[in-house]
């Protein structure tokens, strides 16, 4: 057994719906432009664009019903609502057709923004790292497990600030679906289980301010709730 000069960190994990067992998690990735009215919303042509991909930490995992707190450095705090796909079976060069049986399971997440500061960097032409990765920035409902509720392919996706909602669209219209990310993002990394991918947002992003209650719900996945500090 290795002897560390600092005790190690916690593992990361999600829980699972109606198990007490949790979900470990390895690695948390997150894809941008992925609906044609967000692509628009936020500047860009639906028709020019490839999935982005970036990361978050997986210790910025947020459970379901936490409060946190607004976060620092940034006045435009943003939500958006997201499905997360779970890795259960790794691999890398994985194609579309055989992706699903690599997925574990699906959860309503929420991609929390630091925009002014994502606006600062696709300006310099800089990484997103700090408007993405911070601490708190990636909420996880509970996994709903593909052996108990398929696969995800079509259903609606909401979120609502103090009841009222946001975000309202359906998964069907993601530009990439889950299968295709899959293969996309298997040509860059070897995925392996534990993976997480925050699969984009609908339009309708916005901000948050302290004392909002967030609520995000994929039909299929489940929901997860999330309360600004």
């Amino acid at each position: 057994m290795p002897v560390y000069a600092l005790p190690p960190p916690p593992r990361a994990s999600v829980a699972i719906e109606g198990s007490d067992a949790r979900f470990a998690v390895r690695r948390i990735f997150c894809v941008g432009r992925n609906y044609a009215e967000h692509v628009r919303e936020m500047g860009n042509d639906p028709e020019k664009s490839r999935p982005v991909f970036f990361t978050k930490p997986a210790d910025a995992l947020v459970p379901d019903g936490a409060v946190i707190d607004y976060p620092p450095a940034t006045t435009d705090f943003h939500h958006e609502a997201e499905l997360v796909a779970a890795i259960g079976v790794g691999g890398r060069d994985i194609a579309a057709d055989a992706a699903p049986a690599h997925v574990w399971g699906y959860a309503a997440g929420n991609d929390l923004t630091r925009r002014d500061l994502q606006a600062r960097a696709k300006d310099s032409r800089s990484p997103w790292d700090m408007a993405k990765g911070f601490d708190n920035s990636a909420v996880c409902g509970a996994l709903r497990p593909v052996s108990l509720a398929g696969h995800l392919a079509q259903g609606r996706i909401w979120l609502s600030v103090n009841g009222t909602v946001r975000q309202d669209a359906d998964i069907d219209q993601m530009i990439w679906t889950v299968p295709q990310l899959i293969a996309e993002l298997s040509a860059l990394v070897t995925l392996a289980p534990g993976d997480l991918i925050f699969t984009g947002t609908p339009a309708g992003v916005g901000p948050l301010m302290r004392g909002d209650v967030c609520r995000v719900e994929v039909a299929g996945a489940g929901s997860v709730t999330t309360t600004i500090r």
